[in-house]
């Protein structure tokens, strides 16, 4: 099973990461700047969990490199909870409804958990467009979703 969930986080959180890119190139919007994650994980051990506004935070060296890691350890981490929740079934026969319906429950994360820890409120109350960060948020969850189903659909295919 660790190899499935290896290939699982990595291919959902590398679908989230061209989506990103695309998203970019495309509609000229910016992602999430990985770094601010490696700054909020480098300041707890400081006993700092929140902030008034992560990117004013003190720069901390290594950030980008630890937050890019969180990245994807949480994407491993997903993808571990997808497979104990929809179990080897699955992975034999992948569907697309289940891993999309896991999709938007990991928006949970980013709305109740990070965002207000960068100081932005829960589910980004305190941005200046809410609903928009809020809709890009729950669309790069569902390509999370999308990319579970595409790496499942692999694994299946390759046997």
């Amino acid at each position: 099973m660790v190899v499935e969930i290896m290939v699982l986080g990595v291919g959902a959180t590398l679908s989230m990461d061209l989506w990103a890119l695309l998203r970019r190139r495309w509609f000229g919007v910016a992602s999430l700047d990985y770094g601010w994650v490696g700054r909020w994980l480098g300041h707890m051990r400081h006993g700092q969990f929140r902030h008034a506004a992560i990117a004013k935070a003190a720069p901390l060296r290594g950030e980008r490199l630890l937050g890019w890691g969180f990245h994807y350890l949480t994407g491993l981490l997903f993808a571990a909870a997808f497979l104990a929740w929809g179990g080897q079934a699955w992975l034999q026969r992948p569907a697309l409804l289940p891993a999309l319906l896991f999709g938007v429950v990991t928006v949970a994360a980013p709305l109740l958990v990070m965002q207000p820890a960068f100081g932005m409120g829960m589910a980004a109350r305190r941005t200046p467009k809410p609903w928009l960060v809020r809709q890009r948020a729950l669309l790069t969850h569902l390509v999370f979703g999308l990319g579970l189903y595409l790496s499942g659909a692999a694994l299946a295919w390759l046997g």
